[in-house]
């Protein structure tokens, strides 16, 4: 769900963001380090967020399948299911995420990773618990 936010009134023009779902209803969310960062504020601390529907928020389209993981992917069939059960937003998610990622060993250390939570594999992965049931 696409939000502007504040911590503690800063920065000063809100930081676009997005809600993540946390599967049950309610939803994460995952503060950028420069928000952290302009509003001095670090883990624990107690903060007063101000947060509202982001009703500019246009979908853009998805980064493509960076080949290095498509390959990988489509060379694990269960990790493969696992991607095609991913909703929408979630897929998109992950590409964004991968296509940030610059050297080799982090580009390979995801691909483990990302293919063992595709595949059912109980760890987490990018800021979250995966549980994804396989098949």
């Amino acid at each position: 769900m696409p939000v502007r936010v504040q911590v503690n009134a800063k920065p000063d023009t809100p930081w676009r963001i997005n809600l993540m779902p946390a599967g049950d209803g309610s939803f994460f969310l995952y503060l950028h380090g420069h928000v952290r960062e302009v509003s001095g504020t670090g883990v624990g601390d107690l903060v007063r967020i101000t947060l509202e529907f982001d009703d500019d928020y246009k979908g853009g389209p998805a980064h493509p399948m960076p080949a290095w993981f498509g390959g990988a992917l489509n060379r694990n069939r269960d990790a493969k299911k696992g991607w095609a059960n991913l909703a929408p937003s979630r897929q998109k998610e992950i590409l964004r995420y991968l296509a940030g990622l610059k050297s080799p060993e982090a580009r390979a250390r995801n691909v483990r990773r990302a293919l063992h939570v595709l595949a059912g594999g109980r760890a987490r992965y990018m800021g979250r618990d995966w549980k994804l049931a396989k098949g």
